[in-house]
């Protein structure tokens, strides 16, 4: 038994019974814990260490989500329980905060993985670097890593493809203009644009391995005459295309650098060019204290990565001198998106395990990919398919 657990046990509780929205059930042995005054989300948490309960207060959302990787309690529906919480912020105060060494340390830490060209490579490996293997398992085949539009899709594969067609529409990409992908992942836009619009390719990423998954896919597929694919800072490109596309690159800039990225669209588009982006944003409401702080998805998953809000963005995107002319928000789409991958990838957990993943890997991505189901489902955070325009 941990010795601070019933005073930290009488802090959470107490905290927890200003909830209103959903409801949540907190179960540990010789005791039941209700939360909550409506039925949606319908949550429950059952605890298999006394620790918890101190995590929980001195670590924030970063200790509750540690704890759970760490094996300290469990959910049958784990996106309900970050959903539960993501509605209650404004019953719980801004956001659940650590103790203030911890967020002292947390800040220190994020700061230090600074998106400079030398750190934005060693950040984008620390995620993307885990092996194109792994994420060919759970995956859709084109090897997209990026929210899906459904708009009537009734797959993961035919959503993803309606998500390109969407930011060519928005681009205006018609055959033979020129476009830039800033952040190409695995190839799967670079692919849809050359194939099914018959557009000119340069692709550019700062990953090594899904530089080499991109390369091969190119050559095997013929299309080395439609797609240039360059390993390369988008810091330190330079030409002019008739548009650029960007598809959750932006997340991974790091709010230092953001003048210089839209600065750089500005540099990149010919006259008249347009951009097409896709960027997950959090609520105007949240952003201030959000861009104090550190959260789960920062320590650990995309280190050096800050979401904007849209007044931000726009903020950011008139300094440039670009014209907004699109925004279309689907944030319950990646919901789904999320869902259908966290099914996937528990499937063929197996084939996961063989690449040499333990037990503890497979509940950090169930965190994960449910936290952010969670904050979609909430509407804490959205995702936008944003065109801009160089005039």
């Amino acid at each position: 038994m941990d010795p601070f657990a019933p005073l930290a046990r009488q802090f959470c509780t107490a905290t927890l019974k200003k909830c209103a929205d959903g409801k949540l059930v907190i179960n540990e042995p010789g005791r039941k814990h209700e939360f909550g005054l409506s039925e949606h989300p319908s949550a429950n948490m059952q605890l298999h260490a006394s620790r918890f309960w101190r995590r929980a207060v001195l670590g924030g959302d970063i200790g509750f989500a540690e704890s759970y990787i760490d094996g300290d309690w469990s959910s049958n529906d784990l996106s309900a329980v970050v959903e539960f919480f993501a509605r209650n912020i404004k019953h719980l105060g801004a956001k659940p905060s650590a103790h203030p060494l911890r967020s002292m340390a947390h800040r220190g830490l994020h700061a230090w993985r600074d998106n400079s060209r030398r750190g934005s490579r060693s950040n984008i490996m620390a995620h993307y670097d885990l092996g194109n293997e792994f994420y060919e398992i759970w995956l859709d085949p084109s090897m997209t890593y990026s929210s899906a539009c459904y708009d009537g899709a009734d797959n993961l594969s035919l959503a993803q493809a309606r998500k390109y067609k969407n930011l060519t529409d928005i681009m205006a990409l018609e055959r033979d203009k020129h476009v830039l992908e800033v952040g190409c992942g695995w190839g799967g836009f670079a692919k849809f644009a050359a194939t099914e619009i018959g557009a000119k390719v340069t692709a550019i990423t700062i990953s090594p391995s899904q530089f080499e998954f991109a390369a091969r896919r190119i050559q095997e597929e013929g299309l080395g005459e439609k797609i240039d694919l360059r390993l390369i800072d988008y810091r330190d490109l330079d030409g002019t295309y008739d548009a650029v596309a960007s598809i959750e690159m932006f997340e991974a800039v790091g709010e230092r650098y953001w003048p210089v990225y839209f600065s750089s669209l500005q540099d990149r588009l010919k006259p008249g060019g347009r951009a097409g982006l896709q960027i997950i944003t959090i609520r105007d409401e949240f952003f201030s204290s959000y861009r104090k702080s550190v959260d789960f998805i920062q320590r650990h998953v995309f280190p050096g990565g800050m979401l904007p809000s849209i007044s931000s963005l726009k903020s950011e995107v008139e300094r440039a001198g670009l014209s907004w002319h699109d925004n279309k928000g689907f944030g319950l789409d990646y919901a789904r998106t999320l869902a259908e991958w966290r099914v996937v990838f528990n499937q063929r957990w197996d084939e996961v395990a063989k690449l040499g993943f333990d037990e503890r890997f497979q509940r950090f991505w169930n965190y994960y990919l449910s936290y952010c189901e969670g904050g979609f489902r909430a509407g804490n955070i959205d995702v936008h398919q944003i065109g801009l325009q160089k005039v």
